[in-house]
C-alpha cells in the first residue's frame, strides 16, 4: 500500500507534515489549496478514515498512525477555534 506524506500551513504560519498510509489523501487535499479550518478537518477526516479503512481490509487491523494522525490533526485545529476565519493551507505532497 502505497503511503504519503502531506505538508499543511496552520492559519499562525507554522507546517506540519502529516502522515497517509494510502494516497486517497489526494482526492480531498490539493497543494496550494487553502481550507477553512473546518473543511480541512472534516476532509482529513474522511481520507484518513478510508485509508485507516483500506489498511484493515488488506491486513485485518486499521492503521493506528493514520488514526493517530487524525487525532494530532483535531487537536491542533481546536486551537485556532477563536480565530476570525482560519484557514489551512496544503502545501505539498512528498514520497
Amino acid at each position: 500500500m502505497p503511503e504519503i506524506q502531506f505538508k499543511v500551513q496552520w492559519p499562525d504560519g507554522s507546517q506540519d507534515l502529516c502522515y497517509s498510509p494510502s494516497l486517497v489523501v489526494k482526492e480531498y487535499l490539493t497543494p496550494g489549496e487553502s481550507y477553512s479550518l473546518d473543511d480541512f478537518v472534516s476532509r482529513s477526516r474522511t481520507a484518513l478514515t478510508i485509508a485507516s479503512d483500506r489498511v484493515q481490509q488488506k491486513y485485518g487491523f486499521p492503521c493506528s498512525r493514520a488514526l493517530g494522525q487524525l487525532r494530532q490533526i483535531e487537536a491542533k485545529a481546536e486551537g485556532y477555534g477563536g480565530l476570525d476565519e482560519p484557514a489551512v493551507t496544503m502545501v505539498e505532497f512528498t514520497a
